[in-house]
């Protein structure tokens, strides 16, 4: 074996390169592969240090690993005999309201003792604001809350404080930036509630890495949560994001926290949405909505009307549509504007909607309903910078499309809805009663829905004076609102067969 080692030092010294000679001693008789480097993330491990993970792509995530060792577990004597669930007390496991009607609705009615939540979102996005408010209103009933910002001092967060109206003498602030020190903290104030702004500011001693690093914002994840059961402690940390917007730090941070929070929200608008993708005690596909204003978050119960535009006539190139955000129907607008390219390649420039689906929509009209809009500059965008990603825009997006072709507009208030397939047939949309329920809510007028989508076993809401027309293809919708472009005829055919009914 000596006598390899020479000889793979003489290769080197040669100028072979290193990677040549650790495969020529990887294929040697005895010398198997040690994989000594592992990835934080995703657990792909690897020979050599590397600076991208070969698996899931994360830059910095590849560290060192120890030898693992096997070690006999033997059976421990259990601090607590187990219960029948039927024995279970559920009295300290009792939801308590925040105070902030819309983040109870997205937490499931309320903050649960011992939960551990994690708000995620951009920087500037209003997190901050958000959570302070969350621990005056808590401390504003009788609770002690504690307030840990590791990136402001305890004098700049109560600046925020005293802007927002968010002062109250149960709250209590500290600056730190140990973990053992905010578990000090903890013990010391007994809080009910306990905000960490943010984890990836906190370090831990005995853990590895970097702090911010993964294994860092892991262990520090895992401390707080192992806090919060033990005291039944209600803990909401605040969460970065990556420029892709995903959370920064290890995946299994959010598989340590019982519920994760999105905050969305564009920063050249004032309207902010608290979406919920993770929620063990409530539903996971809930959404909050919040405005950004001069004193602070504000609560937005009604926002469908942040995202249409008030008009006294219909307007050529507008449809409204119904989405629904959880169990919330939101009304948006779609805009659309045809014009002619100057240029032989045609532009196509979306805001607020799906790039592709929008590009299979303008195939459908094309083929479909022989709008001639290969030639034609299209733009379609959102009101209010909404963004929608439901599949039920797609009959929005062809009226509105249709309308500014052919600057032609139905005169009555017009809701569409429905999936558009590739054969030009409409497809359901769940959730069609609430839909509707929310437009009549708002005096819509005509309602254009794909057939079958009534659901018979639901209470029919009182739609006042909504119309709804059930239609099979897209051409027949757009026939009714006479947004259909005649087929194309000999120029001298008699008027009884030069027009197509609609």
């Amino acid at each position: 074996m000596s006598d390899l080692l020479g000889l793979a030092g003489r290769l080197g010294c040669s100028g072979i390169s290193d990677p040549v000679v650790s495969v020529a001693l990887r294929r040697l008789p005895g010398m198997a592969k040690q994989d000594s480097f592992q990835c934080t993330e995703c657990g792909w491990t690897t020979a050599r240090w590397v600076g991208r993970c070969g698996e899931c792509q994360a830059w910095g995530s590849v560290t060192e690993r120890g030898t693992p060792k096997l070690t006999k577990v033997t059976a421990a004597a259990p601090s607590r005999s187990a219960q029948r669930i039927s024995q279970v007390p559920t009295d300290d496991a009792r939801r308590k309201r925040t105070g902030i009607e819309e983040l109870d609705r997205v937490l499931g009615d309320g903050l649960v003792p011992g939960a551990v939540v994690l708000l995620a979102g951009e920087p500037g996005v209003g997190k901050s604001t958000l959570l302070i408010d969350v621990a005056a209103k808590w401390a504003g009933t009788g609770e002690t809350t504690l307030y840990i910002s590791g990136e402001e001092s305890a004098s700049q967060v109560k600046l925020r404080a005293s802007r927002t109206g968010a002062v109250h003498d149960d709250l209590f602030l500290a600056s730190e930036n140990d973990l053992a020190t905010v578990l000090g903290h903890v013990e010391e104030v007994s809080p009910s509630l306990l905000i960490v702004d943010s984890v990836q500011t906190i370090s831990a001693t005995g853990a590895d890495g970097t702090p911010g690093g993964p294994a860092q914002v892991r262990e520090v994840t895992a401390a707080l949560a192992r806090v919060a059961k033990n005291r039944n402690m209600a803990v909401l940390i605040v969460g970065h994001v990556t420029k892709d917007g995903s959370i920064a730090g290890p995946r299994t941070m959010e598989h340590l926290v019982d519920v994760v929070l999105s905050f969305e929200g564009d920063r050249h608008s004032g309207f902010r949405m608290v979406r919920a993708t993770k929620n063990r005690f409530g539903p996971a596909d809930e959404v909050g909505c919040f405005e950004m204003s001069e004193t602070g978050i504000v609560e937005v119960p009604d926002p469908s009307g942040l995202f249409t535009t008030v008009r006294s006539t219909p307007v050529p190139g507008t449809c409204v549509t119904v989405t629904l955000q959880g169990r919330r129907p939101l009304l948006a607008e779609v805009q659309a504007l045809v014009a002619p390219t100057p240029g032989n390649s045609p532009k196509r420039a979306t805001h607020g909607l799906d790039s592709s689906r929008i590009a299979m929509v303008l195939a459908v009209l094309e083929r479909k309903a022989r709008l001639p809009l290969s030639q034609s500059d299209v733009y379609t965008s959102t009101v209010g910078g909404a963004k929608v990603t439901d599949p039920s825009v797609d009959l929005a997006v062809a009226v509105a499309v249709a309308s500014a072709a052919l600057d032609r507009q139905h005169p009555q208030r017009l809701l569409a809805l429905g999936e558009v397939g590739l054969a030009g047939d409409l497809r359901r949309v769940p959730g069609t009663e609430r839909r509707l329920a929310e437009a009549a809510r708002l005096g819509f007028e005509l309602a254009l829905v794909p057939r079958g989508s009534r659901d018979v076993t639901v209470k029919v809401p009182r739609l006042a004076g909504l119309k709804v027309v059930e239609v099979d293809t897209l051409a027949d919708a757009l026939g009714i609102l006479d947004l259909r472009r005649p087929a194309s005829t000999p120029p001298h055919t008699d008027k009884t067969t030069s027009s197509e009914a609609p």
